[in-house]
């Protein structure tokens, strides 16, 4: 009966495509030359998930150690990624992290990626969660949690300290900005755990958050985004 009503809706209110407003394809709300033109992730640092002209370790991962052992993103943050993270995050368009999950998760089993075992959202401070009204990253890693089969642990971690906006500091200043931002109070003993965010930019807060993963018993964290700033 709900596939049946499904397909009624479907035929007299078809689907749009959310960025140029065609017929969209199958159960994803972009239609097929938007779908194409997507700024896929081609080559990335296998740690880090920066954009390469090849595949490889960038500079930065060479020189250091991350207390995380690998990074997905699906896209590098350009145009129309970049304008659907915005929506989502700024405009209250939540049917974006619908979207943008199911993209990552279906690219997350064609990789045939390792699963673990809970899913982190990045935490918002509480004053911003009651301004916005909503976390992204949590929207984001509801159909990746689903469509995969993990859990997602919404209260082991929490943003104790109120930090400035990440993107409207210079890059020297993000790891002293989110530095002791995060505590983790649930038990990680022996986990594995993936951190998930809308957009990694240098790094800093999925970092320090990551640390405390380690601190808190992780045996592996990873780190996946929807995309990743060049």
């Amino acid at each position: 009966m709900n596939n049946c009503l499904k397909n009624i809706q479907r035929y007299l209110l078809p689907p749009v495509c959310v960025t140029c407003g065609q017929v969209a394809e199958g159960e994803l709300d972009l239609c097929r030359g938007c779908i194409a033109a997507m700024p896929y992730l081609e080559f990335a640092c296998h740690q880090c998930a920066l954009p390469l002209a090849t595949p490889g370790i960038c500079g930065v991962c060479l020189k250091m150690t991350l207390p995380f052992e690998q990074a997905f993103s699906l896209f590098r943050y350009a145009h129309p990624i970049d304008h659907l993270i915005q929506q989502l995050k700024f405009n209250r368009r939540l049917v974006n992290a619908r979207l943008l999950g199911a993209l990552m998760a279906e690219s997350l089993q064609q990789r045939e990626q390792r699963l673990p075992d809970v899913l982190v959202p990045v935490p918002l401070h509480r004053r911003r969660l009651q301004v916005r009204g909503y976390n992204q990253a949590v929207e984001l890693a509801r159909p990746v949690g689903k469509l995969l089969g993990v859990p997602i642990d919404f209260g082991c971690c929490h943003r104790v300290r109120e930090t400035a906006v990440q993107s409207d500091l210079p890059a020297k200043q993000r790891h002293a900005n989110v530095k002791g931002a995060f505590e983790v109070s649930g038990d990680l003993s022996g986990k594995h755990v993936v951190i998930i965010d809308d957009v990694m930019t240098t790094g800093n807060t999925v970092t320090e958050l990551a640390q405390v993963m380690r601190d808190r018993g992780a045996r592996i964290v990873d780190v996946w985004v929807c995309a990743r700033v060049p």
